[in-house]
């Protein structure tokens, strides 16, 4: 059963220039990691797998798990990587938490290297967004001084190096062994598995990668203990998270809460579907997640709660749309991102996509022949399950959910354009000019 809401990540977020050393330490900040290397690294690990902590970036991977498929008897260095491209449409969780408590995320990143045996880390963040770059850079040099990094770590005998890398800019990096290529310096490409990270990963050597929420969630675990973890959330889905709410919704943002409430809940929260309009379809994972509808408001906002009804909990990021939104012209605008996103590396994803984009630009238009709806799922089983990552599956579940859930609204292509179906100036959350109802 989840709990009522205790901010655990979120709650330094109001203080005083929370992102600050000083802040965090008056806060708490740094116990943990005192904590963690007062006990084994063995200790520490088994300490995050009892809790279940499950990774947060989308797969939801027993975090501890992980850890320990890493050789301890393999010669090379051992590396640790955080992953924070964030940039599906809709996402919008780890850059909050990287403006606002980047020390949250480098001491996760500290008591995770000590428990896998790695003395170097990376924190991999997305380059366009430049201020979290330079907040994360800033706590990490103030870490340094304050001894919390570098050799012999508060006089444990532990050594740590974190290099904050800003990346070029692709979504694909946010795939982990495209990210690991764009580390080494190459294309920004996924790898054949096996071999796996954790065996051969960043200049093949053991690597785990976790996503910043992940990595940020270890020190609380830590100085709470797993029980207190565990006493939050649902059986197989344990402990907090963060929630992004956006689109057409009173008060968007992120709200953090256990896993397992409700849409429903969730939308109260968060005040409700802007006034005077009604849910139509909300994304429960990002872009990439299948949709769902009015119909899944109860539906338990955990990993296999959303399981159950075909979709997956993804990066939790609520996209929520009312009865004025065309859902063609929305899911046009989630492919043309992947589309252009695409690494082109696969025939399916690379082709496949330009494929898409040009049936949902005549449905849009009006413009679709019978039977161009039936083409379009086609092109997606040409596509699905024929790729060396998941980005042209994401690109996959959106279209056919949305057709599931919406297939006369695509079929209406056939004669109506969209912007005529349901005019673009009434979902629109600013005024905006328009010509012709399409803006």
């Amino acid at each position: 059963m989840t709990q009522p809401l205790v901010p655990v990540l979120t709650a330094n977020w109001g203080q005083e220039r929370s992102w600050k050393l000083d802040s965090y330490v008056a806060q708490g900040g740094y116990r943990a990691l005192r904590l963690a290397l007062g006990r084994s690294a063995a200790e520490v690990m088994a300490e995050v797998k009892d809790a279940q902590l499950r990774g947060r970036g989308g797969a939801g991977f027993p975090t501890g798990l992980k850890w320990s498929f890493v050789p301890q008897d393999n010669p090379n260095p051992k590396y640790l990587v955080v992953n924070g491209d964030e940039s599906e449409p809709g996402t919008c969780k780890d850059v909050p938490l990287l403006m606002a408590s980047p020390h949250t995320l480098v001491e996760g990143v500290i008591i995770s290297a000590y428990a896998i045996g790695a003395h170097t880390a990376f924190i991999y963040v997305r380059g366009e967004v430049l201020h979290p770059i330079r907040r994360v850079r800033q706590a990490v040099e103030e870490a340094y001084a304050a001894g919390y990094l570098g050799r012999d770590v508060l006089g444990s005998g532990f050594d740590l190096d974190i290099i904050v890398h800003a990346g070029a800019g692709a979504y694909i990096c946010g795939e982990e062994t495209a990210l690991l290529n764009s580390l080494e310096g190459r294309r920004g490409q996924p790898r054949l598995r096996p071999p796996f990270p954790a065996v051969a990963g960043l200049y093949a050597s053991p690597t785990v990668i976790n996503n910043v929420e992940s990595i940020a969630s270890v020190p609380a675990i830590i100085a709470r203990g797993k029980d207190w973890f565990t006493s939050m959330g649902t059986e197989k889905s344990k402990g907090f998270t963060i929630y992004s709410l956006s689109g057409h919704v009173a008060h968007p943002g992120q709200y953090e809460a256990p896993l397992g409430l409700t849409m429903a809940r969730l939308l109260e929260l968060a005040g409700g579907v802007r006034a005077g309009h009604q849910l139509k379809f909300f994304t429960p994972g990002g872009s990439s997640t299948p949709i769902l509808t009015a119909e899944h408001l109860d539906t338990r906002l955990d990993y296999e709660g959303l399981a159950e009804v075909g979709t997956m909990l993804g990066t939790k990021a609520m996209q929520i749309f009312d009865e004025t939104t065309s859902v063609v012209r929305t899911t046009l605008r989630w492919v043309e991102f992947y589309k252009h996103e695409s690494c082109g590396k696969c025939t399916p994803c690379r082709e496949g996509t330009w494929w898409l984009v040009q049936l949902l630009h005549k449905l849009e238009a009006g413009q679709g022949q019978d039977g161009d709806v039936d083409k379009l799922l086609s092109v997606c089983d040409d596509i699905t399950g024929k790729t060396f990552c998941t980005l042209a599956e994401g690109a996959v579940a959106c279209v056919t959910s949305a057709v599931r859930h919406f297939r006369s609204e695509f079929e209406v292509g056939y004669t109506t354009p969209a912007w005529e179906h349901l005019p673009y100036d009434a979902s629109a959350l600013f005024p905006v000019e328009s010509e012709g109802g399409r803006a």
